[in-house]
Parts: C-alpha cells; sequence; structure tokens
C-alpha cells in the first residue's frame, strides 16, 4: 500500500483511538454522531468497496504467511450496529479465513471456569481473523452493571469483593492481551457508540417491521433503564484497558455508513503493522515447482505445448 493511501487511514482512525492511560468520559468525550469532516454518505459504498478489496488482499497474506492472527473485540450497546458492521467489512474476504464468535450469557460450563477461559478457547488461529461479537469485556461492564451476577460465578469470597474485583479484572485483561501480543495475535478492540436516542429510534424500527421484530427482546428496554450505569462502566474501562499493544477505538455508531467504513479502517490499518507476505521458495522449492510444471506440460498435448512455448503458461 502506498504511503499516501496508509497516511489517510491513519487520519481517519486516529481520532476514534483512545490513549493509553487517558481518563475517559462517556458520552463527553466522544460524540456518537461523529464522522470525518469531508466525508459523506454518498462517497461511503465506494470507499468501502475499495476498503473490502485490500482488506481481502491482506487477509490472504495473512492466511498464506500463517504466522499472525487478527483478533478484532466489538463491544456496544444493544442495536449499535455489531452484527450489521460485521455482514458489511468482512463481505468480501475469505470465509475460510475468518471466524465469528457471539458470546452471550455464560453456560453452566463455562461458569466453572475463569471468566477468560471461554474466549480463550475460540482464539484465532495463526493465519486467521477472529472477531469477537461481545467478548470477555462483558465481565466488566454487564457484571458491574448487574453484580448480582457474581454470585453464579462462585468466586473465593476475597475475590467478589467491590470494587477491588474490577481492578483485578483490568488488570488480567491487560496481563492477558499483553501475553497474546507476544505470541503473534494482533488485538483491535471497538466500541461502537450509539447515542441513547438513536438507540431508541432502532428499537421502534424494530417493533414496526414485522421482519425484524425477531431482533427484539423486552430484555432490551429493561436494560436501557440502565445508560448511566452502562456508560460510566464502559467508560472504566475504556480508561483502564486501551495499551499501546492493544488499543480501543470509540467508532461513532449514529451514523452506520460511517462506522463500517471506520471499523474496515481499523482492521486494515492493523494487517498493514503486521505487513504478511507470500512466502518465497527456497532453492530446493523451485526446483521441484520446475519438475512438477515439466511433467504436467509433457501430458499436455501438443497444441498445449505449444501454447507453452509461446508464453501463454
Amino acid at each position: 500500500m502506498s504511503d499516501k493511501r496508509h497516511k489517510r487511514i491513519h487520519e481517519l482512525i486516529e481520532p476514534l483511538r483512545v490513549p493509553a492511560g487517558k481518563k475517559v468520559h462517556l458520552p463527553k468525550d466522544f460524540d456518537p454522531g461523529y464522522s470525518r469532516k469531508g466525508l459523506t454518505k454518498a462517497q461511503a459504498p465506494e470507499l468501502l468497496a475499495e476498503g473490502i478489496e485490500l482488506l481481502a488482499e491482506y487477509q490472504d497474506r495473512l492466511y498464506a504467511a500463517d504466522r499472525s492472527s487478527v483478533l478484532l473485540v466489538l463491544q456496544a450497546m444493544d442495536a449499535a450496529g455489531k452484527d450489521g458492521t460485521i455482514k458489511h467489512v468482512m463481505s468480501g474476504v475469505n470465509p475460510q479465513g475468518v471466524d465469528v464468535h457471539p458470546f452471550k450469557t455464560p453456560t453452566v460450563e463455562e461458569l466453572d471456569h475463569d471468566f477468560l477461559w471461554r474466549c480463550q478457547k475460540r482464539l484465532p488461529d495463526r493465519g486467521r481473523i477472529g472477531i469477537f461479537n461481545r467478548s470477555y469485556y462483558e465481565e466488566t461492564l454487564v457484571v458491574r452493571v448487574h453484580p448480582e451476577f457474581l454470585a453464579s460465578q462462585r468466586l473465593p469470597a476475597d475475590a467478589s469483593k467491590e470494587p477491588g474485583i474490577w481492578k483485578q479484572r483490568f488488570h488480567s485483561i491487560n496481563e492477558w492481551e499483553k501475553y497474546l501480543t507476544a505470541q503473534g495475535t494482533k488485538i483491535i478492540k471497538v466500541f461502537l457508540n450509539v447515542s441513547k436516542d438513536e438507540q431508541a429510534e432502532r428499537f421502534l424500527a424494530r417493533i414496526d417491521d414485522p421482519a425484524k421484530n425477531w431482533k427484539f427482546s423486552h430484555n432490551d428496554i429493561t436494560e436501557r433503564g440502565y445508560w448511566d450505569d452502562y456508560q460510566r462502566a464502559y467508560s472504566e474501562v475504556l480508561s483502564h484497558t486501551s495499551t499501546k499493544y492493544a488499543p480501543w477505538y470509540v467508532v461513532p455508531a449514529d451514523k452506520k455508513w460511517f462506522a463500517r467504513l471506520a471499523t474496515a479502517a481499523i482492521l486494515i490499518d492493523a494487517l498493514m503493522e503486521i505487513d504478511p507476505q507470500y512466502p518465497v521458495l527456497d532453492d530446493e522449492g523451485k526446483s521441484k515447482l520446475g519438475e512438477a510444471k515439466a511433467t504436467l506440460l509433457s501430458e499436455l498435448p501438443k497444441r498445449a505445448r505449444d501454447r507453452e512455448k509461446e508464453g501463454k503458461y
């Protein structure tokens, strides 16, 4: 990729990055309705198509190199657009190289392990992109807003005390992400930041459209009642777990077109930093390729061999 295009991507996503150590206060610090000056909705489809094409190229190189992996963590309030973002951003990549894992209420088996266990099992293999639709961060968000959930985790008495448990979980997450980074997993974390008014509009759209009724749950309204608590919980997560090696990006989600474009740019930027290359054969490998080519050509009819001489193969 040219330095000029790389610079354009950085200019788009840098205002969305949470600097390591920054104290975040939502919603004051990040506007859910923000979009980069000069970009319009009319431009978005073409720009996203270019981004998807570039993403597909880098994904192919990542898969071929088979030395690193990428983990995209998506967090958001309900109706912020996680599913739609995944669908549109990943629409042009090879599905063989991507794994998407949604994390819902922990199972009985998962509750019998530490809070990172179920996500550890679903980390991407080398050469692959993994996407967590919600993640281990739920344990510092939903569980913090609803501390009664801690009882079902059957933790030792000292380990479940507030507020110390949240500080400990932030520390555990940071250390785990540092370890994964050292092992070759590039971690990027996106918070799709939707406003309360926009969430209401999207809920109403789901209620009014019979084809979307299935996406709405009465629990969505219940959780909406904890909006301010979630804003404080997300502020704490962003403040304590955005690091140089695993940064958070707060992506404005009121405009779906911008959220998808920005998320694609963040993912492309991560792949560019890895800069995976196609494997280069050594002399022995090249010799074997030549032998294989000669064998195949000898089996082809004369016309095909003539095409080989003409440089058509």
